[in-house]
């Protein structure tokens, strides 16, 4: 759950031991959960005037709702992916319903290094964030009406250039209709109709947001190889050839990707890596 959530060590999220914090602006308001477990129960706790909100959807956040359905009979035609459910049995798709917060973050990951990304998000929760309610010092993401009447130049000192700027300007804009989607696929219509907004990150955003275990980042620039590899031992794959591996996996696709992320798999590598850019200065 936390890899899925968090970005790195994320200013809206944290992680003690075996608590969690996480701080989202609900349609409530402003919120913190606390999520802590007592033996083998798990005690959620509210902060903010969205606290109620968040505590009624604090099992969804923690994965508790994901139904794992036949998926335990796909993995088991497949070696290494039994393997892998077994290893990470515990581990649940979490369902936030916090769309804007993860689509900030996606779109700011679009054809870049992670490195990049996270720099880029960091920054920008650390511009438009406001302290969250709660005991501990976590920010609150960025409120999506900040976001949208911020001029695009305003992101170059994030590293964040105008195409994916504008984007995210174009999302924010209509944020409380993306927010009001009420399932997975009606999301992803209404993302994939906003310009510069493409399958990869609508996939990337209702993964989390719906805990959508069928959704494939397609266009990724490691995904592909990694699931040839994996499934086929075949070190380079295009979109195509992922998906048709993919298949008898159907339902669960987007499953088998974080396993496999999960699980360290990566095919081999060759030739130089993606350079890390600098848009700070335009």
């Amino acid at each position: 759950m936390s890899s899925l959530i968090a970005a790195g060590r994320d200013p809206c999220v944290r992680f003690e031991g075996s608590d969690f914090w996480l701080a989202a602006r609900t349609p409530e308001g402003a919120a913190t959960l606390h999520l802590a477990r007592a033996g083998t129960d798990l005690v959620a706790t509210g902060h903010g005037p969205g606290a109620a909100w968040i505590v009624d959807r604090a099992d969804a956040i923690a994965g508790l709702r994901d139904d794992l359905g036949d998926f335990p009979a796909m993995a088991a035609r497949h070696p290494l992916i039994a393997r892998l459910a077994n290893t990470f049995a515990g581990v649940r798709m979490p369902a936030t319903g916090l769309m804007f917060h993860r689509l900030l973050r996606a779109v700011f990951e679009q054809k870049v290094t992670g490195k990049e990304a996270r720099k880029s998000y960091h920054l920008a929760v650390r511009h438009f964030g406001e302290p969250a309610p709660g005991p501990v010092e976590l920010l609150l993401p960025p409120a999506a009406d900040r976001v949208a009447e911020t001029p695009y130049w305003a992101f170059h000192p994030f590293g964040v250039e105008q195409r994916r700027t504008s984007a995210l300007l174009r999302a924010a804009l209509v944020a409380d209709r993306l927010e009001a989607c009420t399932d997975a696929a009606e999301a992803t219509r209404r993302l994939m109709a906003i310009p510069g907004i493409g399958v990869w990150t609508a996939a990337e955003v209702t993964r989390t947001t719906y805990g959508d275990a069928d959704a494939v980042s397609v266009g990724d620039y490691h995904i592909p190889n990694t699931v040839t590899w994996a499934l086929a031992g075949e070190p380079r794959g295009t979109d195509e050839r992922m998906l048709e591996l993919l298949e008898p996996f159907r339902g669960h696709r987007g499953r088998v990707c974080d396993l496999l992320a999960a699980g360290g798999i990566a095919a081999p590598r060759y030739g130089p890596r993606m350079p890390v850019r600098s848009f700070a200065r335009f």
